[in-house]
């Protein structure tokens, strides 16, 4: 069985997302991701959720290419969220395919926070979409206990934890820890490499995070560790946000290079 690898959002570094499907089909990769909703203040984003053309577009390259969408960008669970204010975003992102929703939590009430994310898992059902929660350590849910907890409590088809090589080394969470994990409760996985040593300040970790990963094999995550115990066929989402590098290569040259490294990381 072969593999899908997905283009994230973050690898685009900033193309528009007509663009990202374009290189994604022109490097091999299966899937793309977009992202509709801001992951921060500040965020500056297409109006794919607005502009009915540019969904035109997008649905167009889609088509042509062949490439799917993988995941979509993101809902953030607060101590204000309302489920049915998604509802735009959620039809959208149907009409585009997507498979799974990224979700972070911000909310630090640990009822309240599970009861948001319960409530989205049964509102994503019914849109036969999944809720990937992702951990992240300057977020509610700080590392992967954590975040298994909450979709074991969800006990939702569409729960799922979202497991991230960076936030993964940054978090504290062990080897031991992701071994256990079951695979049912994954849709996907996010790669990349990481300096190390890092700034463990919450201000630094966004930063790179966002904008200063490394393609595999260029810093210092033990991501072979990591790889030997990703499922054979899981989907890979390669997520390479480096805006310096970007300047220099291009976007295109690090999807390019980030793939490349990604399969030789596992094998493929």
């Amino acid at each position: 069985m072969t593999r899908a690898y997905s283009l994230a959002y973050l690898t685009g570094n900033g193309v528009n997302p007509v663009s990202a499907v374009g290189i994604a089909a022109e490097h091999g990769y299966h899937m793309v991701s977009f992202r509709l909703l801001p992951a921060g203040p500040g965020d500056s984003l297409f109006p794919l959720l607005t502009d009915d053309a540019l969904l035109r577009e997008v649905k167009a390259a889609l088509r042509d290419t062949g490439i799917t969408m993988a995941d979509a960008e993101m809902i953030r669970l607060n101590a204000e969220t309302k489920i049915e204010d998604f509802t735009p975003f959620l039809n959208r992102i149907a009409e585009l395919g997507a498979r799974h929703v990224l979700v972070a939590v911000d909310d630090l009430d640990p009822v309240r926070s599970q009861d948001s994310y319960t409530a989205l898992c049964a509102r994503l059902g019914t849109y036969r979409l999944t809720a990937d929660l992702e951990f992240m350590p300057w977020t509610g849910v700080k590392d992967l206990a954590h975040a298994r907890r909450m979709v074991e409590a969800a006990d939702h088809p569409s729960a799922a934890v979202l497991f991230d090589s960076l936030h993964f080394d940054r978090c504290g969470s062990t080897l031991e820890e992701f071994a256990a994990l079951p695979p049912d409760l994954m849709n996907y996985v996010q790669i990349c490499d990481g300096p190390v040593p890092y700034d463990p300040s919450d201000a630094e970790l966004i930063r790179v995070a966002r904008t200063a990963r490394l393609i595999p094999g260029d810093g210092g995550i033990d991501l072979a560790s990591i790889a030997a115990l990703i499922p054979k066929d899981m989907t890979v989402s390669v997520e390479v946000p480096n805006h310096a590098l970007a300047e220099t290569i291009g976007a295109s040259e690090i999807a390019r290079r980030a793939l490349q490294a990604t399969k030789i990381l596992l094998g493929d």
